[in-house]
């Protein structure tokens, strides 16, 4: 095996130089496909910063950047590019840029939001991005969400039969049960719901809309063992689990994928009230 260090590339581009190198090319693809330019017409952006690492940064404000607008220019699309023409310093999460990881979820315009899915075209110019509220900000745009993951843990959001299928078995669900259970499935973790919620914003303990969601999801679903779904009742129903909604529907209404989390979370307490029920 050879031990000689590669001959380095002194005019290779920097990773910004590279980033939009790669956005002009994406643009290209999208002028194919007729998402053309708008000719003279700029996009103005305000952008929270933060940075507690760099002492002129400490004290939170706003930066204004102008960008070209292009047809189907998304708010991801905004930041991206005045990250990459004007301030590399710019941060914020994202990944998939289809809606489907749910790291992009910002507060635009006053309402929580997936960046990657938000169409400027629907918006009302200038554009005000924030972080999501009730999260603790790391930087910019981005906050601390280990809070939130740590109740999507609680619920314990796993399968737990009473009794495992043999090697060739299957867990087999109706169509119907399937129905029942199938918008709960598409929530993306983004966190958009809960940092809407303003029990949770004043309760930290509270369990909060994903998690409840969650629990909904493996709740209802026929293929969970008799004894898990007493267990995970008992989980939901504590002080600070559905008992704290106060159905304001603030949830549902930020819910990037349509959930019906304030429904969901209303069968809960009904399933609570008859699980305490006694006839005697």
């Amino acid at each position: 095996m050879s031990t000689e260090t590669p001959d380095t590339d002194d005019d290779a581009p920097d990773p910004q130089t590279r980033r939009l190198q790669a956005d002009g090319a994406g643009v290209a693809a999208n002028k194919a496909q007729g998402a053309d330019e708008i000719e003279g017409e700029t996009l103005e952006i305000k952008v929270f910063r933060f940075d507690p690492e760099i002492a002129d940064k400490e004290e939170p404000r706003f930066d204004t950047f102008h960008v070209p607008r292009f047809e189907g220019m998304t708010v991801l699309d905004a930041l991206m590019d005045a990250r990459d023409r004007y301030d590399p310093s710019l941060t914020f999460r994202h990944s998939c840029r289809q809606s489907v990881c749910g790291s992009c979820a910002m507060f635009v315009n006053g309402s929580q939001e997936l960046a990657c899915r938000t169409q400027v075209s629907d918006l009302n110019p200038p554009l005000q991005i924030e972080p999501l509220p009730h999260r603790p900000v790391v930087k910019d745009l981005v906050v601390d969400m280990e809070h939130f993951y740590d109740q999507m843990r609680s619920v314990e959001p796993f399968f737990d039969p009473d009794e495992l299928p043999g090697p060739d078995q299957q867990q087999l669900q109706s169509p119907e049960n399937r129905e029942k259970v199938k918008m709960s499935t598409r929530c993306v973790w983004c966190g958009a719901c809960m940092s809407s919620c303003n029990i949770a914003a004043g309760d930290n303990q509270y369990l909060g809309p994903a998690a409840l969601n969650k629990a909904y999801r493996f709740y209802f679903d026929k293929r969970e063992g008799e004894n898990r779904q007493k267990e995970r009742l008992e989980i939901i129903e504590q002080e600070h689990g559905v008992w704290r909604c106060q159905t304001q529907f603030s949830c549902t209404e930020v819910c990037p994928k349509d959930i019906p989390l304030t429904e969901h979370i209303q069968e809960l307490k009904r399933e609570a009230v008859k699980n305490n029920l006694k006839f005697w």
